[in-house]
């Protein structure tokens, strides 16, 4: 029996970033499950829409990714998610899995969790991050992209394991979570914080890290940063690039594949 794996991520429009932290997931997965067909998908169609019109490149959504490899006569999927929490995104693949296997009773489909699922997962990926010791004067702030999905929360429970396993002297803000970057400097002004590491943790170190995270503009999180008096570093990394992290969705992969 065939079988087939469709890696998903919300996507993006960026080349360079979609190599180093998409793309070098799917080929480790190729890699190691080689007697699989392996997909790409995105849950994200404006970025499919915008790759197709402005590159010429297609890339399927969750249901045509499946659609594929039905009419290539693969009854059995595994899905893999690329997403951070199980929030929106997340959620919306899970229902277009549903909803394709009402109309496909003859194909299997799992899907694997995505990388903050449970607390081991939680301790893993902050392992994954290397953080140098800090001096009493600075911080390491990192930009999440938080939700007002309940699964909010996850960015509150990594702070909290980044600062026990590292130091009390790092943070996560969210720009669409309830952690506001205010409210983080706030308290980088109360520790007397002057110097300020900034990082994304998002999949790809894309439109958001490189706009809304460190871009030129007044509104920036660098830019804010500097008019409050840091002195700003600024680390471009998607999660995607690092090979632990890598091994942690690969790992949920495996997961689904042993319980079913």
């Amino acid at each position: 029996m065939k079988k087939g794996i469709v890696v998903v991520s919300f996507g993006t429009s960026y080349e360079e970033t979609r190599r180093l932290c998409i793309e070098s997931i799917e080929n480790k997965i190729k890699k190691e499950f080689s007697d699989y067909q392996v997909e790409r998908a995105f849950t994200s169609q404006m970025v499919i829409n915008k790759l197709r019109k402005r590159d010429g490149i297609l890339v399927n959504n969750v249901t045509e990714a499946l659609e594929k490899m039905r009419q290539e006569g693969i009854c059995q999927v595994f899905i893999q998610s690329l997403h951070i929490i199980p929030g929106h995104e997340y959620n919306k693949l899970l229902r277009q899995v549903e909803l394709f296997k009402e109309k496909n009773s003859d194909i299997t489909i799992h899907v694997g969790a995505p990388l903050l699922n449970n607390d081991a997962d939680y301790k893993r990926s902050v392992e994954a991050i290397e953080i140098k010791a800090l001096n009493n004067n600075e911080a390491v702030v990192f930009m999440g992209h938080g939700t007002d999905h309940d699964s909010d929360s996850s960015y509150d429970l990594l702070e909290r394991q980044f600062r026990e396993e590292y130091s009390d002297k790092i943070f996560i803000g969210t720009i669409e979570g309830s952690s506001k970057l205010e409210d983080i400097i706030s308290q980088l002004l109360e520790q007397k914080i002057n110097k300020v590491k900034l990082m994304p943790f998002m999949l790809v170190a894309g439109d958001h890290a490189m706009n809304d995270m460190a871009g030129d503009e007044e509104d920036s999180w660098k830019s804010i940063l500097i008019s409050n008096g840091f002195q700003v570093e600024v680390t471009m990394n998607g999660l995607g690039e690092n090979e632990k992290i890598q091994d942690i969705f690969v790992s949920h992969l495996k997961d689904a594949m042993k319980n079913n």
